[in-house]
């Protein structure tokens, strides 16, 4: 039996830790008992990324309930120092989770790169920021890139950026994404992912911001390599993203749901007999049978043949081969008919 590659599963914590190193602690804990293969956080300079003057995303202003606060101070209060990052990372390590962080910025994607992360995760929000790019690329490390917000043309345009250095395609996975918290079933666009398959040439995988657990589940049944999921330890927390992530429980939940459909997936592709199904081929299907007594030298005909559990006979798909031929010696009412009976 052919094994699909593991889905690599990452447990966004992203800024649910509210500013708070304890509890991004508390969230790691809770990431590694869910069964994730990552942790990942956001890490960023405010300064660096937001102007002062910049406004809240419609759903930030919902989910913090404020609405005098600017885009800059919110995401000030969820802005974790370098210090803590490598306390979390050594954290992972010791607990037995990968960790990874965003880089939103170029200091920050230094400063992750020197904590040799396996992976580099771009944002949606960075697949135009061209001179982002090209710096993320000279790193060399392979990039998992979301497209929230994205045209297909902005997905070609941002791989050219990242492949004209070394990186090469097969180093990307690219995540089809909606940037909405939490996005409505009917904007979710999951088939989009195979256009990226097919149009673009890279590895797929899905960066999830609806609500609940079936949305990811069903991304890996269509071929996702990587699945994405926002988490908090608590949704009524205060905070941007809370709201529209899963509570350890439920992220819980997902991963064994995507764990059980990798195996429903596994498999060569050819439609056979599996080995758990073949001592049920007798016993579920037919064999033909004699409907009444018969003397021998009778003249088989179709009113006096039934077709009857076991299917360890002959099958009822060679009935025309049966039909017209004499049978060999008596044969009582409900009796399985054998080749040897007939002449």
């Amino acid at each position: 039996m052919a094994l699909r590659k593991k889905v690599i599963i990452i447990a966004e914590a992203g800024v649910n830790h509210n500013g708070s190193l304890t509890m991004a602690y508390k969230l790691v804990d809770a990431a590694y008992e869910s069964g994730a293969d990552y942790i990942k956080f956001q890490t960023f300079k405010t300064e660096l990324n937001i102007s002062k003057s910049a406004k809240k995303a419609k759903y930030q202003i919902e989910n913090t309930n404020n609405k005098a606060e600017t885009q800059f101070e919110m995401a000030k209060k969820l802005e974790l120092s370098f210090e803590s990052f490598i306390k979390l990372k050594k954290y992972c390590e010791d607990l037995g989770i990968g960790f990874l962080s965003t880089g939103f910025d170029i200091p920050s994607i230094d400063f992750l790169d020197e904590l040799e992360i396996d992976y580099f995760k771009i944002p949606s929000g960075e697949i135009t920021n061209k001179p982002l790019l090209n710096h993320l690329a000279s790193k060399k490390r392979p990039i998992i890139l979301s497209t929230g917000m994205s045209k297909i043309s902005e997905i070609r345009n941002a791989i050219d950026v990242l492949t004209k250095f070394t990186i090469k395609k097969g180093d990307i996975t690219v995540l089809h994404c909606n940037t909405e918290y939490p996005t409505p079933l009917k904007d979710v666009n999951l088939k989009a992912m195979l256009q990226i398959k097919d149009e673009v040439g890279v590895k797929i995988g899905y960066s999830d911001h609806t609500l609940g657990i079936h949305v990811a589940i069903a991304a890996v049944a269509l071929g996702a390599n990587v699945i994405e999921k926002h988490f908090t330890l608590d949704k009524s927390l205060p905070g941007p993203d809370h709201m529209a992530s899963l509570e350890p429980n439920e992220l819980k939940d997902m991963i064994i749901g995507i764990r059980n459909i990798e195996l429903a997936t596994c498999g060569t592709g050819i439609k056979e007999v599996s080995d758990s199904e073949r001592p049920n081929v007798m016993i579920a299907r037919k064999s033909i049978h004699v409907l009444k007594n018969l003397e021998s030298g009778h003249i088989l005909a179709p009113k006096d043949l039934i077709m009857k559990r076991p299917g360890d006979g002959i099958s009822p798909m060679e009935i025309d081969l049966v039909i017209g031929k004499k049978i060999t010696k008596n044969l009582a009412e409900d009796r399985k008919l054998e080749w040897r009976h007939l002449k």
